[in-house]
């Protein structure tokens, strides 16, 4: 029993780049070419139809991000598909947006031949095959998102522990108000408010009140604070 074929479909609005990869793919046995698209609505179209394993996908096709809202469609629906984004270059920004929508892989145009096909292989059996300065920028925008996604539902956990009275001198003392001006609009004394702070340095398992504010502020706690009150 002879071994089903990968099935590739490419992507791509440059009718010259996409029929050199029709030719790397025709080349090796393992794969056959699908189908050939010249703009995300087409490759939208191809992927339903054809249902390919693997999609070699341009992201500036009609306009600059016409590949990646493809991507976004087929994965929805058929999320099986791996998806390897092609691209004249690498930024950032692209390439995060790109792996945060399901894309496999990443590669530059003017690979060669060797290391496109290594690529439709390495997604088609879910072997890692990311280029190291590309793994290296997701792995560390991803933890960037992550240390900030965690520090941000910790401190919203610590701000849910704080009475209204300790919340409302939170607030305060992100505005930048002095002890003594609280004293004076919560006409309470300073030992009161001392006991209060202390208590939310507790909670917060912080030794000073500028442990806390500048972390706040950089995850926009004020702002959310005050959207959540112009709500009620």
């Amino acid at each position: 029993m002879s071994t089903p074929k990968i099935k590739v479909l490419i992507v791509e609005d440059d009718h010259l780049i996409a029929k050199r990869y029709q030719m790397i793919l025709s080349k090796d046995e393992q794969m056959e070419c699908v189908g050939r698209a010249s703009s995300g609505y087409e490759g939208t179209m191809l992927a339903a139809i054809n249902k390919p394993d693997i999609i070699l996908m341009d992201i500036e096709l009609e306009d600059k991000q016409a590949g990646l809202r493809a991507t976004s469609e087929i994965l929805n629906y058929m999320p099986e598909v791996k998806i390897v984004m092609l691209t004249v270059c690498e930024t950032d920004d692209t390439v995060f947006r790109a792996f945060e929508l399901g894309a496999t892989n990443y590669l530059l145009k003017n690979m060669p031949a060797d290391a496109i096909l290594e690529a439709v292989k390495d997604a088609y059996y879910d072997r890692p095959s990311l280029h190291a300065n590309i793994a290296g920028k997701i792995t560390r925008e991803f933890k960037r998102i992550k240390t900030t996604e965690d520090s941000l539902l910790h401190n919203f956990y610590i701000l849910t522990q704080l009475t209204p009275t300790e919340l409302e001198v939170l607030e305060l003392l992100m505005k930048d108000y002095t002890r003594q001006e609280i004293c004076k609009l919560r006409q309470v004394e300073v030992s009161t408010l001392k006991s209060q702070i202390n208590s939310i340095l507790k909670k917060f398992n912080k030794s000073s009140v500028q442990e806390i504010v500048p972390v706040l502020r950089e995850l926009h706690i004020p702002q959310i604070l005050a959207q959540r009150k112009g709500k009620l």
